[in-house]
């Protein structure tokens, strides 16, 4: 318990680093959002300008501007998104909806379909099926998730016709009329990009986990009684190579929340990451920009966070650590 206690803390420093560094890169980002909306509309009056610039607090100094912020941000007040003219937090809520659905069916994915692959090698070590796997994963560790998604656009979508082209629902549809099934339909390939970020990952670390066992004395003792691969796989092999599957998954939450922005803006999938590319593009909605800054540094914290708390009913060992 303990350890939690040193984590949270440390989390919370990590999470006014994020909100120090993020803040001082847009302060002097070249930029100007005032700028920016005057090149957009010439019209505008002297009057207004004055009240854009007091909004933005451009004659403060940046440690006065920084504070306010993140007053603002403990009051839950994030500002307003000047590309969806919508409150950030509600902007981030219904993305987040969105992109919540599909980080978790591509964690799902990658965990369980990671964690067989690697069970696979490591039964087969040092054998044919072994090799062609394991030189698959590699090439897979290497390949950028914007590529995949524009492969399997051209191959399931545009050529077998098994997929739609994109978006979260079928275009010209009521949200409140789309089934769950189309829902499904819309997630499957985006999700499935998504997960090739973690997968071959989690499958190489998994085989050299079991490698480790099926070498050590307890697993060469179990296959001198006459047990098999398979049966020390499942008496000792799972369990060992459970805690390192799951530190990888957890530690892909970034890497998830990173790639997202590129399958969401492939698949026109209306997520956090459309929303960040939409905060980006015009250089102006820095409110939202921030926002999502931090919402994903505190996501990423509360992934790792339930990592630790779930090793702690995994390993014994860890719980009896953190008494101690």
């Amino acid at each position: 318990m303990k350890t939690l206690v040193i984590y949270v803390i440390r989390g919370i420093t990590l999470l006014l680093a994020v909100t120090v560094f993020s803040f001082s890169l847009a302060s002097v980002s070249p930029i100007d959002p005032v700028r920016q909306y005057i090149q957009a509309n010439p019209g505008v009056s002297k009057e207004n300008v004055a009240k854009m610039e007091a909004y933005w607090g451009l004659h403060d100094p940046p440690a006065e501007r920084y504070f306010k912020w993140l007053s603002s941000l403990l009051k839950g007040e994030w500002g307003n998104s000047t590309s969806f003219k919508r409150p950030v937090l509600e902007v981030i809520g219904v993305r987040f909806k969105a992109s919540l659905a599909l980080m978790l069916t591509a964690w799902t994915f990658s965990g369980i379909l990671g964690f067989s692959v690697g069970c696979v090698m490591g039964v087969f070590r040092e054998k044919l099926a072994d090799a062609l796997i394991k030189r698959v994963c590699l090439i897979l560790c290497s390949i950028p998730t914007f590529w995949i998604g524009l492969v399997f656009l051209a191959f399931f979508s545009a050529i077998l016709g098994w997929f739609p082209f994109g978006m979260s629902i079928p275009p010209g549809i009521p949200p409140e009329s789309v089934t769950l099934g189309q829902r499904i339909h819309h997630l499957i390939l985006p999700a499935l990009t998504l997960s090739f970020l973690s997968f071959a990952n989690v499958a190489l670390h998994t085989r050299e986990k079991l490698i480790d066992v099926f070498e050590s004395d307890y697993a060469l003792f179990a296959k001198a009684r006459g047990r098999s691969d398979g049966e020390i796989l499942f008496i000792h092999g799972i369990r060992n190579a459970l805690i390192p599957a799951v530190t990888m998954q957890c530690a892909s939450f970034g890497e998830l929340f990173g790639g997202s922005i590129f399958a969401e803006n492939i698949f026109s999938y209306p997520g956090l990451g459309a929303a960040v590319s939409a905060a980006g593009t015009g250089g102006t909605d820095i409110p939202l920009f921030l926002g999502i800054v931090v919402f994903s540094a505190i996501f990423i914290f509360t992934g790792n966070l339930i990592a630790n708390i779930l090793y702690l009913f995994i390993d014994p060992r860890t719980r009896e650590g953190a008494k101690a």
